[in-house]
């Protein structure tokens, strides 16, 4: 069974090579947002079986996003990967609440055993 995953960033580029190697190496459907708030639309309106969520965007950021996640039922048990430049700006608490974190410039190859492997698949 295809899985359905959400990739959260505002850079277009990432977002297309992300969707690329999710869709070619593992037949997973990608669905694209480009803001924290566009996200939670999809979050709120499709089932997904897992996020991907960069951390530093304008407006509503990723840790913001993933907050908004939490307090919804709907949303709380959706798997989220954070993806970020550092890992200095999350604190132990942000780390209970994701599947993983995927760490800027990130191995595309190898972004699917991670998922898979974080998450049972």
């Amino acid at each position: 069974m295809s899985k359905k995953i959400l990739v959260v960033d505002d850079d277009g580029a990432i977002q297309e090579v992300i969707k690329t190697c999710l869709e070619d190496l593992a037949g997973w459907q990608v669905l694209l947002a480009g803001s924290g708030l566009e996200g939670l639309l999809i979050a709120n309106s499709e089932p997904l079986d897992a996020i991907l969520l960069d951390i530093s965007m304008p407006k509503m950021n990723g840790i913001e996003m993933l907050q908004k996640l939490q307090e919804n039922s709907t949303t709380r048990k959706i798997p989220v990967f954070l993806l970020t430049a550092t890992t200095l700006s999350l604190d132990r608490q942000q780390l209970k609440q994701v599947a993983g974190v995927i760490v800027k410039p990130f191995n595309i190859i190898k972004l699917v055993e991670q998922m898979s492997q974080s998450l049972g698949w």
